[in-house]
């Protein structure tokens, strides 16, 4: 199959949505891109690279966006010092980077955080996505699913109440004590489920690493640090599943940590690294063997009772929603839409994988030689990417089909079919 897969994660904060202004003018805007350009000239030594180059902001509900230099087929315009025009129904609406008119771009959503420093975090993180392969990491944004499972959601949840503690630390006594506990929960968790060290590292060499970089890049004191770390890992937890975002919570703690010890830490690492391994040697922290027995003995310092009982709940709750969705996706009559060039943007915060038949994503938009399909109400993506699965159609109009939460419009020369045999439908390029 030809497929070139830009995942766009649409990762906003409650707080970066609620209460902004819907409307920027030019004015605040040249001010957003003055303000970017400032923070990462200060802290240019932080990858020996300025992370400031050419950057999208748009308004999604408009698809108006404005830049910071000129595009090559002239869909930018000058208006005194930055540049406007619309952005292409074809090209999904994201916080990302992409490769579109001849350069590569940091992208971002408006409207932008109130706080300035929120402000800068979100544009130094996408901007270091934007440089990313320069700096020779790969771009990868894998799903690790067993974070909707029982164990791996509790010891999740348990590694960041030790780095919630590790971050409020007094003294460098406490603060060990706390991290070698988070990272005990952490090797504990990966005994569960073979391979998801591998899957955490690489989430995390993404997205933990490129919000690492946004906090040191935002300039907060270690107050404000610490209050971020603490209110967001928080809130973290009350998302519908950890799969995705995790890493946004995880390495930022212990790379800032380990940044305030030393501050050329993340020049050392590569694509390559293992991070958990890395953090233990660097922080010079020994795990113990037992790590059974070690968990028995340390859970309850962090809520161990309370999260276990709540994720034994949730378990039965996800039981019931999976066998809904799997009536709705797989057993009952679908419509099945096969990719040929695609690309998709979602929320991560939501998805909710299914056994080995997918992940559902309650809302996705997908681009692709056949047209445009917007998802609010989920869709199964299947486990290899190669196709996605949405309610039966109900109506159609004119090149527009719609069904129960979605709405594909189609590109011309394709149609929609019933498969007649198992009341399927399925997609077809029509034949002239």
């Amino acid at each position: 199959m030809r497929q070139a897969v830009l995942i766009a994660l649409l990762f906003i904060s409650i707080q970066e949505v609620m209460g902004q202004e819907q409307s920027i003018s030019h004015d605040r805007t040249s001010n957003f891109f003055d303000e970017i350009k400032t923070a990462s000239m200060k802290y240019i030594n932080l990858w020996n690279k300025d992370l400031y180059g050419p950057m999208l902001l748009i308004n999604p509900q408009t698809r108006e966006l404005f830049a910071n230099e000129a595009d090559t087929a002239g869909i930018l315009k000058l208006n005194r010092n930055i540049y406007s025009g619309i952005l292409p129904d074809n090209i999904n609406i994201a916080n990302t980077a992409i490769n579109w008119n001849g350069k590569r771009w940091a992208m971002i959503m408006l409207p932008l955080p109130k706080n300035k420093q929120e402000r800068i975090n979100l544009l130094a993180h996408e901007s270091f996505h934007s440089v990313q392969p320069s700096l020779g990491f790969t771009l990868k944004n894998v799903e690790n699913n067993h974070l909707d499972q029982r164990d791996g959601r509790i010891y999740l949840r348990l590694e960041l109440e030790a780095l919630k503690k590790a971050i409020q630390s007094f003294s460098e006594k406490e603060l060990r004590l706390h991290l070698t506990n988070a990272l005990t929960f952490r090797k504990y968790r990966n005994t569960f489920y073979k391979g998801s060290n591998i899957t955490e590292n690489q989430l995390e060499l993404n997205e933990g690493i490129a919000e690492f970089t946004g906090v040191i890049v935002s300039g907060r004191n270690k107050t404000q640090a610490t209050t971020f770390f603490v209110n967001g890992i928080n809130d973290f937890f009350a998302n519908p599943t950890f799969v995705r975002s995790f890493a946004y919570y995880t390495t930022p703690v212990y790379g800032y940590l380990l940044y305030n010890i030393d501050k050329n830490w993340n020049k050392q690492i590569t694509a390559k690294t293992d991070l958990t391994n890395y953090f233990i040697k660097a922080f010079n922290i020994k795990i113990s063997t037992d790590l059974k027995k070690t968990i028995e003995n340390i859970s309850n310092n962090y809520n161990g009772k309370a999260i276990i009982q709540e994720e034994l709940e949730r378990e039965e709750k996800t039981k019931k929603l999976i066998s809904e969705y799997k009536l709705k996706f797989v057993d009952q009559p679908h419509f099945e839409i096969r990719f040929e060039k695609m690309n998709v943007s979602f929320d991560p915060r939501n998805i909710i994988p299914i056994e080995d038949k997918g992940t559902v994503y309650p809302n996705i938009r997908v681009t692709d030689v056949w047209g445009i399909l917007t998802v609010e109400n989920g869709a199964l993506m299947s486990p290899n990417w190669d196709k996605i699965s949405v309610s039966s159609p109900v109506k159609t109009e004119g090149n527009k089909i719609f069904g129960d939460g979605w709405i594909l419009e189609l590109a011309d020369g394709y149609t929609i079919e019933n498969n007649g045999v198992n009341d399927n439908y399925k997609l077809t390029r029509r034949i002239e």
